[in-house]
């Protein structure tokens, strides 16, 4: 027989069977539609978490404590607690050029909470962010509407402040309407300067919901004299985040007579580092959806198998009657593996069809991202499904003795 009869006799042998056919090809077209769309979640859920970090800066580093230094210090006892405690002469140290050649600018920061009211409306902030101007920029953080404070306004501790979006809608309704009010936080009156706007979280809390204001007026109106929460360090270009750190570290630890055998009490968050590690984890979870996906493909092999031992049982008198007359062992088999070979071909294409069209649409709170190599891969393994699966029951009908299968009943 010519491929073109086999494939001939293919098709009318799928034809007789229109439902059974159908549900071979629904279980295929589900295996491969899951593949693409759990991988296309995954790169989807990967890079939502990659665009915002790289909102916060891929080239910044957080300078904080481990050995007891941040915070205000209440309650911490020790030599070692103020000994490594982060101090705003450490923040001049770090922007001096000649000392930090590369690091680009420095934010000192401390936090603190406290309740905002306007009028009868009240509010509680969980951040107040004291820091300078050079925060802003650092982190990516705009301002949508009024204007940032100065550092005229840090020297001369003006009760100014900035809302995030969170923090103005709770106390003013509208943000934009916030530029301009007075509000009181804690037993304080500050005018609005400004409203932040709008991040993305990247953690448990709301960014949205802090305030930022001078660190003079926070440490002189509510936090005390203390220590740094942390310092915000720039680095001079994405390629020169390691050496900045490496430049930090050896300032902090040289100022505040870290001995050479002792761990360092600095930690110091590499913004790169961290991305990088978000990357790594998007991939091992992408993979790890692409193998649960893909056992539904297997599972649907498996039933292209059974549909086709089915099939070669039924049909084993006209197996026999073909061998009777004069029909060869390749025929028969060419025309078998075309059978489940066309069942997961055309499940294959069905499945690409919905995950195509599924992907357009947020999944938990996701938009999918489609990998092309993931597409023809799933088709592919489609293709190598149906030659794999459909191999046996080819062979067993290809196998069959004419006197046998024609007194099959």
């Amino acid at each position: 027989m010519s491929p073109r009869d086999l494939f001939g006799a293919a098709m009318r042998g799928l034809g007789a069977n229109k439902l059974r056919s159908l549900l071979t090809v629904l279980g295929v077209s589900i295996g491969v539609g899951a593949v693409i769309v759990l991988v296309a979640v995954g790169n989807g859920s990967g890079k939502a978490v990659q665009d915002r970090l790289e909102a916060m800066g891929t080239n910044l580093l957080t300078v904080s404590t481990t050995g007891g230094g941040g915070g205000f210090m209440r309650g911490q006892a020790g030599p070692s607690a103020q000994q490594y405690a982060l101090t705003m002469d450490d923040a001049q140290a770090l922007a001096d050029k000649q000392l930090a050649p590369d690091v680009a600018s420095v934010a000192p920061v401390m936090t603190s909470t406290g309740t905002a009211t306007n009028g009868d409306t009240s509010y509680t902030v969980n951040q107040v962010i004291g820091t300078t101007p050079e925060y802003l920029p650092a982190t990516n953080t705009p301002i949508e509407s009024g204007q940032t404070f100065t550092q005229q306004d840090v020297d001369t501790s003006q009760r100014v402040v900035l809302l995030g979006q969170t923090a103005a809608t709770e106390l003013f309704g509208r943000p934009g309407s916030a530029v301009g009010q007075t509000i009181k936080l804690g037993s304080v009156d500050f005018a609005v300067l400004g409203v932040l706007a709008s991040k993305d979280s990247t953690g448990f809390s709301d960014p949205n919901a802090a305030v930022v204001v001078p660190i003079s007026t926070l440490r002189a109106t509510q936090a005390g004299y203390g220590a740094l929460n942390q310092i915000v360090v720039q680095a001079a270009g994405k390629d020169r985040v390691d050496v900045a750190q490496a430049e930090v570290t050896q300032l902090l630890t040289a100022r505040h007579e870290v001995p050479a055998d002792q761990t360092s009490p600095f930690r110091i968050t590499n913004s790169a580092q961290i991305l990088q590690t978000s990357q790594d984890t998007a991939a091992t979870f992408t993979a790890l959806l692409a193998t649960v996906a893909a056992i539904s493909l297997i599972v649907g092999g498996i039933g292209v198998t059974n549909i086709m031992l089915v099939t070669v049982t039924e049909r084993t008198r006209e197996i026999g009657i073909r061998k009777a007359l004069g029909a060869r062992r390749q025929a028969i088999l060419g025309q078998f593996l075309i059978e489940a070979t066309l069942l997961s071909l055309i499940g294959g294409a069905v499945g690409v069809g919905a995950a195509l069209i599924v992907s357009r649409f947020e999944l938990a709170g996701v938009q999918p991202v489609l990998v092309p190599s993931s597409i023809a891969l799933a088709f592919g393994v489609s293709a190598a499904v149906g030659l794999f699966f459909g191999s046996m029951p080819a062979h067993r009908a290809a196998g069959l003795r004419p006197i046998d299968a024609l007194r099959h009943e």
